[in-house]
């Protein structure tokens, strides 16, 4: 902080109005009543964007407010309200400025994200506390620095925020061109093409549960999970696991053979859409299943072929979410008869996705430097450098 601008907290420049709860029935999609905030999902990059109206408001935000989330992962997330007579959720407090440039306290409270964050750390629902807002202390330079400060962060912040739009769009770009070219490839049909089920072409296999006694820290067969699926080993091929079991003490029938494309069956998981290819012998408890191509089909170009498919498109759609050999059977899976024309699309697709991993690295990159950017513009801010 720079010296001489004295420290107040930030209840005796600020009136706080939490958010209350609405039903579901009380709120609409019609643009009925009036806007109603429910969370950070309706936040942009500075004001919200509002998705849901109600005729039944319960909390009243206003022009200039700050809005901070204060319940879930999310806490201590802000966006400034550009319009009049907003209702807002519990998870949301508004912080009315009085006495200070809203804009001011908004791009003080940015800086304040990590204090926020921990706050909740350890806490079974994160949250804070009116006493934790009400209790900030700030630096409250002269009204007229206050605004000179802002207007030079509002410059700065909107050659930022278009920076980083840009940064986001080329990101999804790289994205979007790695799925069409796969899209593609399993949607043509050229000469020397066949088309079959899965259930014609493939074995499936679900996972299946062994005696905990039987399982072991090392040992000759992985025994995976579906949260092992994660492991750094596993991302490229399926190698490793947290728990393994000994090949004697397994039906060969629920050994999952090399090359056989693994995925969720079971419940959120399915929602994760991840896949993996075994690059050896495995087995999986019933959370998992197991397609495994037949001698006419490549296990890479079955893969490819899964990275294609939305799993979340083809599940039962009940509560809990599930994944049988019904929904997978019927699937329709075009490929040359030739292997290695199979192998030389494999190659191309793995070439591509290489690149897009790249651009997606330099991207997430440049999105990581323009937040540092941004904390370093707050920090010299508030320390009087601006």
């Amino acid at each position: 902080m720079k010296a001489g601008w004295p420290i107040r907290k930030l209840g005796d420049l600020c009136v706080l109005i939490s958010g209350r709860h609405i039903e579901a029935k009380d709120y609409n999609i019609e643009k009925k009543g009036v806007a109603y905030l429910t969370g950070p999902a309706d936040f942009g990059p500075l004001h919200p964007v509002v998705s849901k109206w109600t005729e039944h408001p319960q909390a009243i935000a206003q022009r200039g407010d700050v809005l901070i989330t204060v319940k879930g992962a999310g806490v201590g997330k802000l966006n400034l309200l550009d319009a009049d007579n907003v209702a807002i959720s519990r998870q949301l407090m508004a912080i009315r400025v009085d006495g200070a440039d809203p804009g001011f306290i908004y791009a003080m409270l940015g800086c304040q994200f990590e204090y926020f964050q921990s706050l909740g750390t350890g806490a079974t629902v994160p949250g804070l506390s009116r006493p934790d807002i009400l209790g900030l202390e700030v630096p409250l330079p002269p009204l007229a620095e206050q605004r000179r400060i802002v207007g030079i962060l509002d410059e700065a912040f909107e050659g930022l925020a278009t920076a980083k739009a840009n940064a986001e769009q080329n990101l999804q770009n790289a994205r979007a061109l790695f799925e069409s070219h796969l899209q593609a490839v399993f949607t043509q049909r050229g000469d020397g093409w066949v088309e079959k089920t899965i259930g014609e072409s493939c074995v499936l296999r679900s996972g299946t549960t062994l005696p905990k006694e039987l399982e072991k820290t090392s040992g000759e067969v992985p025994y995976l999970k579906v949260a092992d699926m994660n492991l750094a080993g596993n991302l490229n091929g399926v190698t490793c696991s947290t728990r393994y079991v000994n090949r004697i003490d397994v039906n060969a029938s629920n050994l999952l053979p090399v090359g056989t494309t693994i995925f969720p069956k079971r419940g959120g998981a399915i929602l994760t859409n991840k896949k993996r290819l075994t690059t050896r012998v495995i087995c999986a408890d019933l959370n998992i299943m197991g397609v495994t191509p037949t001698q006419t089909l490549m296990p890479a170009f079955l893969f490819q072929y899964f990275l294609n498919l939305d799993l979340r498109e083809i599940n039962n759609g009940s509560s809990i979410p599930q994944i049988n050999n019904y929904s997978i059977e019927p699937l329709k899976i075009a490929f040359p008869k030739s292997m290695e024309e199979q192998q030389a699309i494999v190659d191309q697709l793995i070439s591509l996705r290489e690149e897009t991993q790249r651009l997606e690295s330099l991207y997430q990159r440049k999105l990581a430097a323009l937040d540092e950017l941004t904390k370093s513009l707050l920090h010299r801010a508030f320390s009087g450098q601006l």
